[in-house]
């Protein structure tokens, strides 16, 4: 491969990642957590790039976004930044910085497949250019850049372009940062490194309760988490960290989140649900004021969404609500959080006019997402017979493991090719059981997952069979959206209905993962249901990445069989 061809971008900080690209397609990605087993694992990217990247020095082009904590890339890892910046010159090519939002609009834009699209962009926050600059080399950026924070845009993307028409100060609008106040200061809940961000918690307790009792209190204050309220005076002060300007009262007052935890503890589950109905409603309906005018003066057939508020798929699936009759297809890439800035850095200086102005992919029919590692066989061999004290095994085919997939509410772990990409298993490293059982729900949240009762799971469907079970035909390949079951076929699948009768659904092609389609394919045949519980195999820790981790999280619960897909290895505890 000429170096020319090939691209790294990488995202150092809280989701630490690398790719490669290769003639403008993703042919690895990886995240430090799947390493390190710990959630949004903060780190050096090119370090982790250098430990397990062989082909690095042969690389012309690095990406990466543009950032300014704790003084940017070369002041935070001087070592390994050095390095890569005087390897690239070497190599006749540079160091290219693009902006935290237009690297998430760009991943999601030229991962669809989709000419022309409405982009928006909503997290906690990032830096990107104040002007409409597409980004700069290292060579031009030592003359400073001029980089604002924010948290949401809307830009409209066609052909090998996109053009930013909106970008919100994250001072006036910060969606995801109300969510990681409320997470820490109202649940308890983690919004980071180690255990991770645990928005999905609050999502799946919204759709129990009554948004109504607490919606006022947070429709004007799910968007400004450190934002302004009444002005305390009119004149001008010093404030805490030393600005001259007007002082405002806290929207978010201490008191008011003391009061909500009393109330959670006076009133138990009740009053989480109620509490987390009214921010999910609160978030939506936000959202939905902002995007309103764009949607009715473009009237766009294709929306894409990135940033890590995007990885709420109750959201997404009410915008097929919204807008039904003007956008017909909405697409999330798989790693819309950070760890997708990687990619999305990388995809703009191919694709962009002013850099490489390299012609779009067409992908069939999702962008790659398996691109972890693949791992030797004797990798695996050599885990097995290590615990040769704890675990048999045998070889055998699919056939039986769908059989055993109908037996005695058994849960089977799977582990196939590389990983995924993300943070939602999709059939390569995944749990899988039977979603007729009544009983599943209960005993994969007890037994192996250790975790919250009201939890769902989601159905792993055959993309030709969504219309038949539920009410919008829609493409989620990679779980993004939420959508309800038809009533009609909603008791013939338990363990994968929440309590509103809705399920984030995986929607699965051949092309995109040749060996789970067929093995739903079998299943359906022998049960008449195209459907498969899928939830990620983990238990409290990032998903599985290597042999050795799969074996690891197999032994430590309660999963009844480990099968090894392209091996054909069933693994059972002795």
């Amino acid at each position: 491969m000429k170096k020319e061809n090939k691209i790294i971008g990488f995202h150092s900080g809280h989701d630490c990642s690398y790719c490669v690209f290769e003639k403008g397609i993703p042919t690895i990605h990886n995240e430090l957590e799947r390493f390190t087993r710990q959630k949004e694992h903060l780190g050096d990217a090119l370090e982790f790039l250098f430990q397990t990247y062989d082909d690095y020095k042969d690389v012309k082009y690095f990406t990466h976004v543009v950032d300014n904590w704790k003084g940017g890339l070369v002041e935070r890892y001087p070592e390994t930044t050095e390095k890569m910046i005087s390897m690239s010159q070497n190599n006749g090519g540079d160091l290219y910085y693009f902006g935290h939002h237009q690297a998430h609009a760009a991943n999601a834009f030229f991962s669809s497949n989709f000419d022309e699209a409405l982009i928006i962009t909503i997290d906690a926050g990032g830096w990107d250019f104040r002007s409409e600059t597409n980004g700069m080399s290292y060579t031009d950026a030592k003359g400073g850049m001029d980089i604002m924070a924010t948290t949401f845009t809307i830009s409209h993307g066609s052909g090998n372009n996109i053009k930013r028409l909106l970008i919100h100060p994250i001072e006036e609008f910060n969606i995801g940062g109300g969510w990681n106040k409320s997470l820490e200061n109202i649940f308890k809940l983690s919004t980071g490194y180690p255990y991770g961000n645990q928005a999905g918690t609050v999502m799946a307790m919204a759709c129990m309760g009554d948004h109504t009792k607490y919606f006022d209190y947070f429709k004007d204050r799910i968007h400004l988490p450190n934002g302004l309220n009444k002005p305390l005076s009119n004149e001008l002060q010093t404030d805490p960290i030393g600005k001259v300007g007007i002082l405002y009262e806290p929207i978010w007052k201490d008191s008011d989140l003391e009061n909500f935890k009393q109330i959670i503890k006076e009133e138990g589950e009740s009053a989480q649900f109620e509490i987390s109905a009214a921010i999910q409603r609160a978030t939506e309906e936000k959202i939905r004021e902002q995007i309103d005018p764009y949607i009715k003066k473009y009237k766009p057939k294709n929306l894409c969404l990135a940033g890590g508020v995007s990885l709420n798929s109750v959201l997404i699936g009410k915008m097929y609500e919204w807008y039904d009759g003007i956008v017909e297809n909405i697409y999330i890439p798989p790693v819309p959080y950070d760890a997708g800035l990687s990619i999305g850095s990388a995809q703009i200086l191919y694709h962009n006019e002013k850099f490489m102005n390299q012609p779009r992919i067409k992908w069939e029919d999702n962008s790659p997402t398996y691109l972890g590692f693949s791992y030797h066989e004797d990798s695996v061999y050599e885990e097995l017979e290590k615990r040769k004290d704890k675990v048999s095994f045998e070889k055998v085919n699919d056939n039986v493991i769908v059989d055993l997939l109908t037996k005695d509410d058994n849960v089977i772990s799977v582990y196939n090719g590389g990983s995924e990409s993300g943070r939602r298993a999709l059939g390569n490293r995944s749990i899988l059981a039977d979603p007729r059982s009544p009983n599943m729900k209960d005993i994969i949240n007890e037994k192996v997952k250790h975790r919250q009762w009201f939890r769902p799971f989601a159905p792993s469907i055959l993309r030709e069979d969504v219309s038949d079970w539920f009410e919008i035909d829609v493409d989620s390949p990679y779980m993004t959206t939420v959508i309800k079951f038809k009533e009609s076929v909603r008791n013939k699948i338990p363990a994968v209905v929440h309590y509103d009768g809705s399920a984030r659904l995986q929607t699965v092609t051949e092309n995109d993962n040749k060996w789970y389609y067929n093995f739903i394919k079998k299943f359906k045949e022998k049960t008449g249901v195209p459907i498969v519980l899928n939830t990620s195999f983990n238990d409290r820790e990032p998903i599985v990445e290597t042999p050795e981790h799969a074996v690891n999280c197999f032994l430590k619960t309660d999963i009844d069989y480990l099968y090894f897909c392209e091996l054909q290895i069933l693994v059972k505890k002795i």
